[in-house]
């Protein structure tokens, strides 16, 4: 039932807004899935993207294209996946040190090939999303690049970037975003497509649209009031207000909030955890919680039961409990 909704909007917002000229090149995700090969398995933290670490889509329509031809990986996002011990755990690296991490077409372009590669890693148990700049997550849209496009190259650009943001919102396994710093604009409204967000104490979070005459146009008005409430979105969005880590974590618009530099180590702490469970049991956890709340009560507990009945004949339900009687740790391997 989500899923049908969300094509239809989708649907209606494909008659609002035609795509370009046939000459216009665009990017397929499919046809350039091994472009995320530039990410690499590591054995040890990186420095660009752990300097303080110890240690389908489902609607083929959902795809994003975007106004240039995906010739080459990105530049301004990498793909690590971590190995040993830790191996699951895959980490999408902000790298655009000369722009604040903003978004533009080239970065947008890298997150979606880096997302496309999440879900077609079977082996991905959890996702983490991180900067390489020290004090800033993403300062949101690139505006000088902005300020070069037409009105309907914006609305094209953006229709792409909210159709991103809902892809990350829809990959199968957990993904939390690691805030240190500057989270605006679209920054902020990547951090809220993911299930999870650890900030620092002094990170800057905020939707300051308003100020230049938009609004939020990649999910901040839908996700951000399902996060803090109707009353408490509306006054964010209306007077764009930015608020640090503590009050962030107050509002419930972030999970955990700690000393500043630390985020980091905090998420890769909860990400560890989850990397531990059965992954067929966080994909349908997932899918029931997300799902769940776009339903009545009688569908939602339906659509749990629906979840579990799932993973009753499974190898690692088995696995499961011949581990807690034999009072061992579970090696589950997603079947």
């Amino acid at each position: 039932m989500a899923s049908l909704s969300r094509l239809q909007t989708i649907t209606r917002s494909l008659k609002r807004n035609p795509l370009p000229h046939p000459s216009t090149k665009f990017f397929n995700p499919c046809e350039n899935i091994r472009h995320a090969s530039s990410s690499r398995t590591i054995t040890s933290p990186q420095p660009q993207c752990f300097t303080s670490m110890p240690g389908n889509w489902q609607l083929q329509t959902r795809r994003t294209l975007i106004l240039e031809s995906a010739t080459s990986a990105s530049e301004s996002v990498k793909l690590n996946r971590l190995s040993d011990s830790d191996s699951g755990i895959v980490e999408v690296c902000l790298d655009r040190p000369g722009a604040k991490n903003a978004i533009g077409k080239d970065m947008l372009r890298g997150l979606q090939n880096a997302f496309e590669a999440v879900r077609e890693d079977a082996s991905a148990n959890v996702l983490m999303i991180c900067s390489a700049m020290p004090r800033v997550f993403c300062a949101g849209a690139d505006l000088k690049e902005r300020k070069t496009m037409s009105p309907s190259e914006v609305q094209f650009f953006v229709n792409s970037l909210r159709l991103t943001f809902s892809s990350l919102e829809d990959l199968h396994i957990p993904t939390i975003a690691i805030i240190e710093g500057v989270a605006l604009g679209g920054g902020l409204e990547l951090a809220l497509s993911c299930d999870l967000r650890i900030c620092g104490d002094d990170a800057v979070l905020g939707l300051p649209e308003t100020g230049l005459a938009i609004i939020p146009g990649a999910g901040g008005t839908q996700r951000l009031p399902r996060l803090v409430g109707k009353s408490l979105a509306k006054e964010l969005i209306y007077t764009g207000r930015r608020v640090g880590g503590k009050d962030a974590k107050s509002m419930g618009l972030v999970n955990h909030s700690v000393a500043s530099g630390e985020a980091h180590l905090k998420a890769f702490e909860i990400a560890r955890d989850i990397n531990q469970k059965g992954p067929l049991a966080l994909k349908m956890a997932k899918r029931a919680i997300n799902r769940g709340l776009e339903l009545d009560m009688v569908s939602a507990l339906e659509l749990e039961e629906d979840c579990y009945e799932q993973l009753l004949n499974t190898k690692d339900r088995l696995e499961g409990l011949a581990a807690f009687a034999e009072k061992r740790k579970p090696k589950y391997t997603g079947q």
